[in-house]
């Protein structure tokens, strides 16, 4: 038997495309035949991108620039695409987490923003892409959350709740979707992105650790001892796309070199 990793003859919407995971899982996608539409804010990034796509095997490729605060907008460009080149087989809701600090300090804007760019916007997209999976009687929708859906990260409060209300969004979803359609989180541990940049400038201004400091804490509680790096999150997401996952379903899946201490 062969292991089924192709996914040529599909298409793939992955959000948060410009950077980081969103942009390696685009490329991984392409690489296995998949069509690929990158979703971001950052055009320049989107356009950049697209050339490489095609290099890396992608038969077609386009861009949708959207920012996932207007959910309206989102909701036709998701819905344009669709009308205009056909079904989205695979979902990548993949978007840049909320700022840093404790929770019981949080104004309740942060999580409005929050839920609404993870949580709502997700909804939006997966009502915009279901009706075209299930006619194709194929779909993966596959989220990049984290740890914190097991494991509350100090200081990230907002985000914890986020990522604990899509981890329960997506496991409802895996009892409600039809055969052949699945959902699945990938939950990357730290990861050399330009959000871990961010925290670990962030925790250094408030802490007054230097940031070879924040790295040296956060590699002490990673068996590997080092950070992920975006491409080996990505595989991970794109074998979860893939027929060979079609009997994965509602899991949470940890990208983390070991850091989770739970099972």
């Amino acid at each position: 038997m062969q292991l089924d990793l192709s996914l040529t003859g599909r298409h793939a919407l992955v959000g948060g495309a410009s950077a980081g995971i969103g942009r390696a899982t685009a490329l991984h996608l392409a690489s296995l035949g998949c069509e690929v539409t990158v979703l971001a804010r950052r055009a320049e990034a989107l356009d950049a991108l697209l050339p490489e796509l095609v290099e890396a095997g992608a038969p077609l490729v386009r861009k949708l620039v959207a920012d996932l605060d207007d959910r309206v907008k989102l909701a036709a460009l998701v819905q344009g695409l669709v009308d205009a080149h056909g079904p989205v087989h695979v979902l990548v809701h993949n978007t840049g987490g909320p700022p840093g600090g404790p929770i019981a300090s949080a104004a309740l804007a942060e999580f409005e923003t929050a839920l609404g760019r993870h949580l709502l916007a997700g909804q939006v997209l997966l009502q915009a892409v279901l009706p075209g999976m299930i006619e194709a009687g194929y779909g993966r929708l596959v989220n990049i959350v984290s740890t914190s859906v097991r494991e509350p990260i100090p200081n990230l409060g907002v985000s914890n709740t986020t990522r604990g209300a899509i981890a329960g969004w997506s496991k409802t979803l895996s009892r409600e979707l039809p055969a052949g359609i699945t959902v699945n989180n990938v939950l990357p541990g730290f990861t050399d992105t330009e959000r871990l940049g961010a925290l670990r400038d962030g925790i250094s201004s408030r802490t007054g650790k230097t940031r070879d400091q924040v790295l040296a804490g956060w590699l002490a509680q990673v068996p590997e001892g080092r950070l992920a790096r975006p491409e080996e999150v990505a595989g991970v997401v794109a074998f979860l796309c893939t027929p060979a996952a079609s009997f994965v379903r509602g899991v949470s899946l940890a990208v983390d070199g070991g850091r989770m201490r739970s099972i």
